[in-house]
């Protein structure tokens, strides 16, 4: 049986809403008609910049992005300052113990930079099976779950390229909340004692994150000397200061301590890999995301090159029609994605499976009036806070969009003893066994096997998306595993295709199909019982759950409408949108 983590199966319907009101912006086209208005969703707070913007799941990292944009920084050097600083102020995600992708727009020219953990040189294909040939806990909690960090590498890589200010200047914020210490707030404490029963594994993580015994207090003043002389090391000397030195010893020496692979080899192996980020058009708009080792970009290419050749705003907002629609094509992309896609380096991408019309008009027409069956119904896991992500626009239209994680909420749990983070558990993000379910609730091929030096394939899903002209119209992304790819869709298409306003588009409720297993995932508020009715008459198994949690993902978007820039951060969440 695995842990407890893996144990979370099953989402109880919850009662409960508050009323809709966001702020539409000046030019935003009238939303189009709908079958199904929502009766009860989120409010959607709106903030508005004239020359540049911030969203991230932190008030603090937000500040700390808008400072850098107002002293002149571009888009990429606030998006090096808000990284580090989420890894003090937001460590149930934020990190440079973990990896992610960053996809930036600079200067009308697209690049991203895959900075996606790797697998040990020690790792084996099988290393997370007992003796029976089941999964064990070992890839969720402890040294073993850690693949090679790539943050830090991957931040490095895209401000020497495409930063301007000096890379000392963009730590020095993380590194004086880390000194000087910040008052915890609700969020930081909850988050806390949502992961304190792993936390308490560690002597390290408890001395880190622990105040007699228990999880730090919302309201205390929290800080980490360690980890704001990890900080400093990595000003002072780039990637060496952590790839190499004293940093580098204490990872290992932790390795070493508690069972790890990770070597000083590994770490000094460690390369980021910029990509040529995947592009495709939606009605009018260029989409540009992340590829592989990402699996987000190409599967949302399917997902919109299926319904490109339907009229989902005639058939009506949320209707069971649209819903149908819309989950068929995502279970179709997941079937895809599960199977097809790992990282590119081990295996040719099949991008024409993704990318071309044929396919999509093929797979359109293979969409019955009832759901697909691919398996009995069955629950879906839980998400936890595992994953952050941020969207920055400058004065100049720059924009970048980036998503970094830990895969589960605080990692494997495990803090490095004096250096003051965590560590990640992505390792459970590769095929540990054939059919197994990981922990994103996913049921992947053989292609994502572990393999040394590989990448993990991910659900990360930064996407900028362009106008006719070229210019950066909308800059999303969001958290919550597999979710995350359906989250971005349907904002994108609430934008797109109904012509939503930002705020709305963001609060609206959402919905999440994949391949396996035949649930319909669906927020327990903003659809009629007409709707649910049509649903399971089609044949879906609904799954009604929080609209207030974390189990239909955490967004952050950037739109430009009538000549300036409008921010939303999750109106589920607890982060922050600030403009300038």
């Amino acid at each position: 049986m695995r842990s407890w983590k893996r144990a979370l199966w099953g989402l109880a319907a919850l009662a409960g809403s508050v009323a809709c009101s966001s702020r539409v912006g000046s030019d935003a086209a009238t939303a189009a008609p709908r079958a199904d208005t929502p009766t009860k969703t989120l409010q959607a707070t709106v903030a508005v910049g004239d020359s540049g913007m911030v969203v991230s799941a932190a008030p603090l990292a937000t500040e700390v992005g808008v400072r850098v944009l107002r002293a002149g920084g571009n888009a990429v050097d606030a998006a090096v300052a808000v990284a580090f600083a989420l890894s003090v102020v937001y460590p149930t995600a934020g990190n440079i113990g973990g990896g992610g992708f960053l996809l930036a727009r600079m200067g009308g020219t697209s690049s991203a930079v895959d900075f996606r953990e790797v697998a040990p040189l020690a790792a084996t294909r099988d290393m997370y099976l007992d003796s029976t040939g089941e999964v064990t806990d070992a890839s969720l909690t402890g040294a073993l779950a850690a693949g090679v960090p790539g943050s830090v590498a991957g931040l490095w890589a895209a401000h020497q390229k495409l930063g301007s200010r000096p890379w000392r200047e963009l730590l020095q914020p993380a590194i004086d909340l880390a000194d000087s210490g910040f008052a915890a707030d609700a969020a930081f404490s909850e988050d806390l004692s949502g992961e304190w029963p792993r936390l308490a594994l560690f002597p390290s993580s408890v001395a880190l994150f622990g105040s007699h015994g228990n999880p730090w207090p919302e309201g205390a003043t929290w800080k980490s000397p360690e980890l704001a002389r990890t900080l400093r090391l990595i000003a002072e000397k780039g990637p060496r200061g952590f790839y190499e030195g004293e940093t580098a010893e204490r990872i290992v020496t932790q390795m070493k301590q508690s069972g790890g692979r990770i070597t000083l080899e590994d770490l000094r192996r460690y390369r980021p890999k910029w990509r040529t980020p995947v592009g495709f058009d939606y009605r009018g708009y260029h989409v540009l995301t992340m590829p592989p080792s990402s699996s987000g970009g190409l599967t949302i290419a399917l997902v919109f090159g299926i319904l490109g050749g339907l009229d989902l705003r005639a058939m009506g907002w949320h209707s069971a029609e649209a819903i149908h629609a819309v989950a068929e094509s995502e279970r179709m992309a997941f079937a895809r994605r599960n199977t097809l896609l790992a990282d590119p380096d081990f295996y040719p991408t099949p991008s024409a499976a993704f990318l071309s019309p044929d396919t999509a008009a093929a797979l359109r027409a293979s969409i019955a009036p009832v759901a697909s069956k691919t398996a009995p119904p069955a629950p879906l896991p839980g998400t936890g806070h595992h994953t952050t992500h941020f969207s920055i626009v400058d004065a100049h239209r720059n924009a970048v969009s980036m998503t970094t994680t830990l895969n589960e909420s605080y990692g494997s749990g495990l803090v490095v003893a004096g250096a003051g983070f965590l560590l990640n558990d992505e390792m459970d993000d590769f095929t540990t066994k054939v059919g197994a379910i990981n922990a994103m609730g996913l049921r992947q091929g053989d292609r994502n096997a572990i393999q040394p030096g590989k990448r993990m394939l991910s659900s990360m899903t930064p996407t900028i998306v362009l106008d006719s002209t070229g210019g950066v119209f909308l800059v999303v992304g969001a958290a919550g595993g597999a979710r995350i790819i359906t989250a971005v869709a349907q904002i994108i298409s609430n934008v797109v295709d109904f012509r939503m306003p930002i705020g709305e588009a963001m609060a609206a409720p959402r919905f999440h199909a994949q391949d396996y297993p035949d649930s319909l995932l669906m927020s327990d508020v903003g659809y009629s019982d007409d709707v649910l009715r049509a649903l399971g008459e089609r044949g879906y198994h609904v799954e009604l759950v929080p609209d207030r949690g974390w189990q239909l993902a955490w967004a952050q978007s950037i739109l430009r409408s009538g000549g300036r820039w409008e921010g939303v951060s999750e109106p589920r969440g607890s982060g922050f949108a600030a403009g300038y």
